[in-house]
């Protein structure tokens, strides 16, 4: 027997973007799989929160049957799709991987490679999750996937661990690496793939001129009450929120009909537009009277 860890100590937090590097056989994959409690060390422990859902994508991508459609895979069928809790349509949610709407129909066993891996990524990042776990991503995708890839584990809210070879994809992707010679110590450095080279090879990083600290500002006046206008909006903004959830479960109707992109494919993406732009006007307005709600109470 060998010892493939030892004396290792490291606290993963919400967001965390985490590569995991090293030769072959130095135990990459068993770092992985002890830090998600898939196994379980022969000393110490691994304390995972109890709140913990992932997703995992691995090397031996999941099968879809090929004689299904797309919507099928992502939306057993229908016409909408629960991301992440948010609801899409299906033809709206596969733009966001590259494709036209009218794929939803194709059956899996007609696409390429790489566009059954954009739907297998859609569909697992559909899910409800706050981990990400990827056991070399990279292998076997195209350019435009390995973008798309990337972009998306930029916009993913929860943690993110990568065990990957691609230097350049870990550079892009990862904030902390989880370094392993095959010795048993685990290397912990800030950065990416080439930052733990950098320091296994004991190059120092190039000198950075220090920035002069700007003078604080002066602190203002402490205020008593809410302006005038922050006082309305507070007030009315409640209501504008209801307004425009209306609006939104207006346009999702009118998007319930099947037939719809079919018949009139550019009133199909005027609705698609027209949800987006509400959902985030709704998001700014739930921001804005939560901050107006938080300083009254800090007056009161």
């Amino acid at each position: 027997e060998r010892t493939i860890i030892r004396d290792f100590s490291f606290r993963v937090t919400r967001g965390d973007r985490i590569g995991v590097v090293g030769a072959n056989g130095t135990g990459k994959s068993t770092l992985l799989k002890l830090l998600t409690g898939e196994l379980i060390p022969d000393e110490g422990r691994v304390k995972l929160s109890k709140t913990l859902n992932g997703i995992v994508i691995d090397q031996q991508r999941k099968l879809m049957a090929p004689e299904k459609r797309v919507r099928d895979v992502l939306a057993d069928g229908g016409d909408w799709i629960d991301v992440q809790g948010v609801r899409k349509h299906v033809h709206g949610y596969l733009k966001e991987f590259l494709f036209e709407p009218s794929i939803a129909e194709a059956k899996i066993g007609t696409l390429s490679g790489g566009e059954r891996s954009r739907v297998l990524l859609a569909r697992e990042f559909a899910r409800p999750s706050n981990l990400l776990v990827l056991d070399e991503p990279t292998n076997d995708l195209d350019l435009e996937t390995l973008d798309l890839l990337q972009e998306v584990i930029s916009d993913y809210e929860g943690t993110v661990l990568i065990v990957s070879h691609d230097r350049d994809f870990l550079d892009r992707t990862v904030t902390v690496t989880l370094g392993l010679d095959g010795s048993g110590k685990v290397d912990i450095v800030a950065g990416g793939y080439e930052d733990w080279e950098r320091q296994r090879s004991g190059r120092s990083e190039p000198k950075r001129t220090a920035t002069p600290k700007a003078e604080p500002p002066a602190p203002a006046k402490a205020k008593t009450k809410l302006s005038y206008k922050d006082q309305r909006d507070l007030e009315l903004l409640p209501v504008e929120i209801e307004k425009i959830e209306a609006a939104i479960a207006r346009d999702e109707a009118a998007l319930a009909d099947p037939d719809l992109y079919a018949k009139n494919p550019k009133k199909f993406d005027t609705l698609m537009q027209a949800i987006e732009a509400a959902r985030a006007k709704k998001e700014e307005a739930e921001l804005r009277w939560l901050e107006l709600a938080e300083m009254a109470e800090g007056l009161s």
